[in-house]
């Protein structure tokens, strides 16, 4: 029992306070993924999943940029957040591009988010966790393992 508590604990992702806002460049289904920092690479979009527009990534346009995207080719590309705004129901967002702060998604994704308000509000501070990415329509990345005998 208290492992199993202990592990829920450790795996359990927590929700915080981040700031958000829209960038109508992601309501377009034609940009090309050559663009954005997840492009290519072994971390990027394009090598991963062959996606080579926005339109091809599942449950487009639940799209953006997320600040914890260093650059290109970085480790976080294609991670998926659950976000929610003053109580309402949750979106899911995929992490495609850098941004300097917080997450920067679609208008139409926060408009979702926002019951139609994206641009009166702008930016929101909205609570954010990390998910897994199946919550974004991917499939999870599969992990080699090494046994040494």
């Amino acid at each position: 029992m208290k492992l199993t508590a202990g592990f829920t604990l450790l795996t359990a992702s927590i929700a915080s306070a981040t700031t958000l806002s829209y960038d109508r460049g992601y309501d377009n289904a034609g940009n090309p993924m050559t663009g954005v920092a997840c492009s290519n690479g072994n971390n990027g979009l394009i090598t991963r999943y062959g996606f080579q527009t926005y339109g091809s990534i599942p449950r487009f346009p639940y799209i953006g940029g997320s600040s914890d995207i260093a650059g290109w080719n970085s480790a976080q590309c294609g991670q998926c957040y659950s976000l929610s705004w003053n109580g309402g129901q949750p979106i899911y967002i995929l992490a495609i591009d850098h941004t300097l702060d917080g997450l920067n998604i679609s208008e139409e994704a926060m408009n979702a988010l926002t019951g139609g308000q994206a641009e009166a509000v702008g930016r929101v501070d909205a609570q954010v966790t990390k998910v897994g990415v199946d919550m974004c329509g991917l499939a999870p990345r599969k992990r080699a393992v090494e046994f040494l005998a």
